[in-house]
This record gives structure tokens, C-alpha cells and sequence, in this order.
């Protein structure tokens, strides 16, 4: 048995349900079966505070409200300490940190105690998108901060291809490792698909979901199929810009918003869809496009994170479309809604890989990597 550290911003709120990281939760429960594991939590809540979850514990350092610089110092302060505090008993024998600013911080901490650091990105830390102010990458303290993390960890691993080649161009020379996420596939079930045409979209509501983009889709997709109908799952960050957009684009009567949902409630949403979407300017990977997989619902989406992929694959598991190209995706929805045959095809095809990289094989490939790294370190 190992003795584990994950460093995270947030995503394991001790409600369990709301608030997480499901893929995050499935990885910590597998390793926690076989190992001493402890979560660092860099200031999800207020105050500093410690609780069980999943048979791991978690130790949040609590939240710094400083200037990004000193606030990461400040958080690697704390996040050295409480590694410390943990660690008296039995050295940790390796941190994993997930997230570009995890990464940035555990490395930073775990410098003068030379614990090797595998890093996993899984987010906007790679790209650049100054249309909207997203991306680690924007800021030259940024971009050096996150290549000085990538080149410090003994490990570094990512998603997807395509975030492979991102990485590539951010910290030339190093290597990376894809390793996605699965998910609880035995979570979501296939059901009976009756009805208009319902689409599905299960994302935050933010500027890189590019919510405006699927609206104008959908108000195309409309007016040949009047009765077709979105559900948007996902916190509203946007003040309600986006419901808005819906009314003045005038298809407010096709969507529905329902908010940010408990992560056991999200299945039934699937359970409904005839199709799930994909907007996104970027996605390190899309968990959602699997839970789509897992429930036998096709997906039509933008060229980003594991659609990226499959798009180069020789089995057709999605569509795909350029990001940004509104007539393009409603094209593409209108195509799979009216090809079941099609439809089926690409379900299959998804769920087959959904079910070869699930949530225990993550574990496996993690604990293999974690293995390597261990005994790397203590030949050293």
C-alpha cells in the first residue's frame, strides 16, 4: 500500500453529490480501496477544515483572497504545512496534482522535500483564447509557471491527444502521457426514446461553453423542426445572458434550463436525450461526451478534446464540426436526428470506448504510473 497526496482546487465538496468532479471522485474511491489517500484541497471552502469522503480524507487549506502571485505563494505556504501535518507519521510517497494551479502549487511545495509530483491537465491550462480571457497560456507568468510545473514533476499526463499537442507546444521537450478520465458507466442506462426530438447540453454556462454559438444552431434546427427541444444542465456564471440570447433569438420555447444538478441526478437527463451537443471553444477532454456514450446517445460537437480525437479515428463515434460554425452544427443535428440507423452506429461506437477506458481502468493506469514514479524516486 502507497501513501497517496491529490491536490485539487475543488471538486470534492463533502456533500458527496453537489459540487464535484464525478471522474475526480471515481479515481480518489479506486485508490482509496488500496491505499493511504489524502486529498489537498486548495481553498474550495472558506476556512481551513478536514473530512472524510470516499474512504479518503480531505484537507482543505481554505480559500486566499490575494493577487493571483502572492495568492499561490500563499497557498503553497499551506499546502506545505499541511502536507507536513499529514505526513509525520508515514512520508507521502508521491503527490498527484490535478489542474494547472494544483500543479503550479505542488510542485512549488514539494521542491525542498523532493517528493516527486505526477501532474495531470485537464483543463484550460494549454490554450489561449483572448477573445473570451481564457487560458493559462494568455499571460507570460502564466505560460512560464505552467511549463516550470510540467518540466518539475516527475510525470505529467493529460486527456487527450489533442491536449498532448497542446502540451507539446507549452513545454517543448517533455514528455506526456494521455490518460483520460473514465466514468461510472454503470451509472447511465439506455432507455426508451420517444417523442420530439430532445437535445441535450450538460455544461456550465460560460463564455468557452460558447453557449451563443449552439443558440444560433438551434434556431436553425428550429425552423425545419419546430418541435425539437433543448435541456441545458449547468450553473448559470453568465447572470443570465445566455437565457437572454434565447429569448431574442427567439427560441426560449425550445430550451429549458435546469440549473446546476447533483451529479447522481445528471443520468435521467440522458435517459431523455435524443442527442447530446457540444459547443465548446475548448475542452481538455468533454467527461460528458462519455456519459452521453455510457447511455447510448450519439454526440454532435465542436473539433476540441476527445472529439478531437475521434474524429481522427477510423471508427466513427461522433460528428464533428468546426468550432464556432453555428450552420455547420445544426447541420450536423438535423443530419443524426434524421438517420437512426446512423444515430445507433455512432452510440455504439462511443460506448464501446466509454466502457474499454471506465473508471477502473483509469485507476489501473494511474496506479501503474504511480509504481513507475515510486520507484524512480527511491532509485534516486
Amino acid at each position: 500500500m502507497s501513501s497517496i497526496g491529490v491536490v485539487v482546487m475543488g471538486g470534492v465538496d463533502r456533500s458527496g453529490r453537489e459540487h464535484v468532479v464525478p471522474t475526480l471522485l471515481s479515481l480518489i474511491d479506486r485508490l482509496a480501496r488500496r491505499h493511504d489517500v489524502h486529498v489537498f484541497a486548495l481553498g474550495h471552502y472558506p476556512e481551513p477544515c478536514t473530512y472524510p469522503l470516499r474512504g479518503a480524507t480531505v484537507h482543505d487549506v481554505g480559500r486566499v483572497d490575494r493577487p493571483r502571485g502572492l495568492r499561490r505563494f500563499v497557498l503553497q505556504q499551506r499546502l506545505a504545512a499541511a502536507i507536513a501535518s499529514v505526513s509525520t507519521a508515514r512520508r507521502f510517497d508521491l503527490l498527484h496534482a490535478y489542474l494547472g494551479i494544483p500543479a503550479i502549487v505542488a510542485t512549488a511545495a514539494a521542491r525542498r522535500s523532493r517528493l516527486p509530483v505526477v501532474v495531470t491537465l485537464d483543463s484550460g491550462e494549454l490554450v489561449r483564447d483572448d477573445e473570451i480571457g481564457y487560458g493559462l497560456q494568455r499571460r507570460l507568468i502564466d505560460r512560464r509557471a505552467v511549463a516550470r510545473a510540467m518540466r518539475a514533476a516527475a510525470r505529467v499526463t493529460v486527456t487527450t491527444n489533442h491536449m498532448r499537442n497542446l502540451a507539446a507546444a507549452a513545454a517543448p521537450g517533455v514528455p506526456v502521457e494521455v490518460v483520460p478520465l473514465g466514468i461510472e458507466v454503470g451509472e447511465f442506462h439506455a432507455a426508451p426514446r420517444e417523442g420530439p426530438p430532445r437535445l441535450l447540453r450538460v455544461g456550465s454556462l460560460n463564455r468557452v461553453k460558447d453557449y451563443p454559438m449552439l443558440l444560433r444552431a438551434l434556431a436553425r434546427v428550429a425552423s425545419t423542426m419546430p418541435d425539437v427541444h433543448l435541456d441545458i444542465v449547468g450553473e448559470d456564471t453568465l447572470d443570465g445572458a445566455v437565457q437572454q440570447l434565447s429569448a431574442s433569438l427567439g427560441v426560449a420555447a425550445h430550451v429549458t434550463f435546469h440549473g446546476l444538478q447533483p451529479a447522481d441526478r445528471r443520468p435521467w437527463f440522458y435517459e431523455r436525450a435524443h442527442l447530446h451537443v457540444v459547443s465548446s471553444r475548448h475542452e481538455a477532454a468533454g467527461v460528458v461526451v462519455l456519459e452521453a456514450a455510457a447511455a447510448d446517445v450519439p454526440t454532435v460537437g465542436t473539433d476540441v478534446g476527445i472529439l478531437a480525437d475521434w474524429s481522427r479515428d477510423t471508427i466513427e463515434r461522433a460528428v464533428v464540426v468546426p468550432v464556432g460554425d453555428d450552420a455547420a452544427l445544426a447541420a450536423a443535428i438535423v443530419a443524426v436526428l434524421n438517420d437512426r440507423p446512423r444515430a445507433e452506429r455512432l452510440a455504439a461506437g462511443a460506448r464501446e470506448w466509454a466502457l474499454a477506458h471506465d473508471a477502473d481502468w483509469t485507476a489501473r493506469e494511474f496506479e501503474r504510473i504511480y509504481n513507475e514514479t515510486a520507484m524512480s524516486a527511491r532509485r534516486r
